[in-house]
Order: structure tokens, then C-alpha cells, then sequence
């Protein structure tokens, strides 16, 4: 980087830069911590409410800067915005579908398994019961799932699971036969 690191990467001011990659970036340094030589840019709209985004920049990757202005300190906390509420929202659905996808998870089954519910919950709705894959609420597919494992149901619902698993059962050994 020409120049010092000094004043004009003080927090608060904005300023237009290039990186070595050519990137060009505008934004107002929110911190800078000297151990690491990082630098922390607030790139966006400084109105309330609005998204931005925040860079963490390597400051020897900076080729070259213009300082545009000395903005207000960024992270002064009467003037700082967080929508609290939003926030919590997004951390609730996140850890909603993370729970949602935990469950998709089979455990203490291998892989093979994990491969047949996961063709299975394409069309149909399933669900783990320990090892056992339980299929629209009343079928069940037990290990070493093949069709003469598929219990209960009525025959019309028993008969599409075993199809379906006898279809998946041939697409994972073509699949295991051509990475020979």
C-alpha cells in the first residue's frame, strides 16, 4: 500500500479504495485492528434501516485509497440501527432449518441408507425412526433396506415404496459400477 497507514484509516472516515485484485470498494472504516492488519469497511447507505454489507480487508492488499470524508464514528451506539427484531427473526428460521435438516439425518445407518432415504424424500414424505425409514407415516423400510423389508401400509402405498427403492437400489449400483 503507498502511503501510511496513519490518520486517514482512522474509524469513522470514508474512503474509496483499490486492491492489489483491482477491486474497487467504497465505505466508512468501522475498526482496524493493527495486530492483524485488518481493516473493518461499512460499504452501503449510512440511513437507518438500510443493508449493508461489511468487508474485512487485509490492509496490505490496499494498492492505493482516496480519503473522501471524516464521517461520525459508525459504532456510536445512539445512532447505530439494529433491527433487534429482524435479527431474532432470521436466528429463528436458521435454527429452524437447521433442525429440519438434523432430522433428515439417519443415525448409526450408512451411507448406502442415507442414499435411499434421501431418494425416497423426493417424492415422498419420510421420516427416521432410529434406523428404520418410515414412509408417509405407516410404511416402513427396515436394514438392509430392500423391497422384502418394506412392512406395513396399505398395498397400494407399500408396493410405490418398494418400487421407488427398488429403482434407487439399481441407480446407486450403476453409480458404484461406473467409479470402478
Amino acid at each position: 500500500m503507498e502511503g501510511s497507514v496513519g490518520e486517514e484509516l482512522a474509524v469513522g472516515c470514508v474512503l474509496s479504495l483499490r486492491t492489489t485484485l483491482n477491486d474497487e470498494i467504497e465505505g466508512q472504516i468501522v475498526a482496524y485492528d493493527r495486530p492483524s492488519n485488518i481493516l473493518v469497511i461499512q460499504e452501503g447507505s449510512s440511513k437507518a434501516g438500510a443493508r449493508r454489507n461489511v468487508r474485512l480487508l487485509k490492509a496490505n492488499y490496499i494498492k492505493d485509497f482516496t480519503f473522501l470524508k471524516k464521517a461520525e464514528d459508525p459504532l456510536d451506539v445512539d445512532k447505530c440501527f439494529i433491527d433487534l427484531a429482524g435479527l431474532q427473526a432470521r436466528e429463528d428460521a436458521a435454527l429452524r432449518q437447521a433442525e429440519i435438516e438434523a432430522e433428515r439425518i439417519g443415525v448409526g445407518v450408512t451411507s448406502e441408507a442415507q442414499s435411499i432415504f434421501d431418494a425416497l424424500s423426493k417424492t415422498l414424505p419420510v421420516h427416521w425412526d432410529k434406523t428404520v425409514i418410515v414412509v408417509m407415516n405407516e410404511v416402513c423400510v427396515s436394514s438392509p433396506y430392500l423391497p422384502e423389508n418394506v412392512t406395513g401400509g396399505t398395498p397400494a402405498a407399500n408396493d410405490r415404496v418398494k418400487k421407488v427403492l427398488e429403482l434407487e437400489r439399481k441407480r446407486l449400483q450403476a453409480r458404484n459400477s461406473s467409479q470402478v
